[in-house]
């Protein structure tokens, strides 16, 4: 009876044992993962090309160390209310490149300028909001030029009516945010109406550098659409 008691006691504390060293494999085990992963931010929905995100489309998400890219964003103020400038995956790591706030915007150094009628000569008929558009000065007295070496950012285009002026089948922004070369050309082939007001960010040595060749009659404004407007580069 004795003998029988002890071999259960002996087998409960072989098996308490084994319980007590596999808590503290998994223990360590833990410790060891966490010394090797860090947490990064992931869609927890497919998130559309174009959409605003909100924190309840994120998740945190444990990724190795080693699988650490440039341009992984691993703080949630970072991504929350921006704009997705391509679709993003379910648990797939956000990269910045691929986010943007508001990229219609001014930057910090601009702010946005609607050019008077009275300035402009001509503007090209192809122009939609988010362009990269080449500005050229037109003078009476024949010395016209290149206003700025670089490009401007076109914040709007409106009609007449104050509308935007696009496809009312597929926006041009739409189709630019997903890449699609093809529908962004066929966008500006079916625009609901002609362009009676554009919209540029500039900073205020631009807008008074402009101001002060216009205002008088002098000159004259030619906004040109260029190839720099279909890659969507930033000015």
């Amino acid at each position: 009876m004795n003998r029988a008691k002890n071999l259960w006691i002996s087998l409960i504390a072989a098996c308490l044992a084994l319980l007590l060293v596999y808590g503290l494999y998994v223990m360590q085990l833990k410790q060891v993962e966490q010394q090797q992963t860090v947490q990064t931010i992931v869609p927890d929905v497919f998130i559309p090309a174009g959409t605003i995100i909100s924190e309840d489309m994120l998740k945190w998400k444990p990724i190795l160390k080693g699988a650490v890219m440039g341009g992984m964003v691993f703080r949630m103020e970072d991504v929350v209310n921006m704009e997705a400038l391509v679709p993003l995956g379910t648990d797939e790591p956000l990269l910045d490149w691929k986010l943007d706030r508001y990229h219609l915007l001014p930057t910090i150094e601009q702010a946005t300028f609607q050019i008077p009628k009275e300035y402009m000569l001509s503007i090209s008929s192809g122009i939609r909001a988010g362009d990269v558009v080449s500005v050229y000065i037109s003078s009476q007295d024949g010395q016209s030029r290149r206003l700025f070496e670089h490009g401007i950012k076109v914040a709007s285009v409106k009609s007449a009516s104050n509308i935007e002026v696009d496809d009312n089948g597929q926006s041009n922004l739409r189709s630019r945010i997903e890449d699609d070369k093809e529908r962004m050309y066929a966008s500006r082939r079916a625009a609901n109406s002609m362009i009676d007001h554009i919209n540029l960010n500039l900073t205020e040595e631009e807008w008074l550098l402009m101001d002060s060749l216009c205002k008088n009659g002098t000159h004259k404004i030619v906004i040109a659409f260029t190839s720099a407007s279909m890659e969507g580069v930033g000015g």
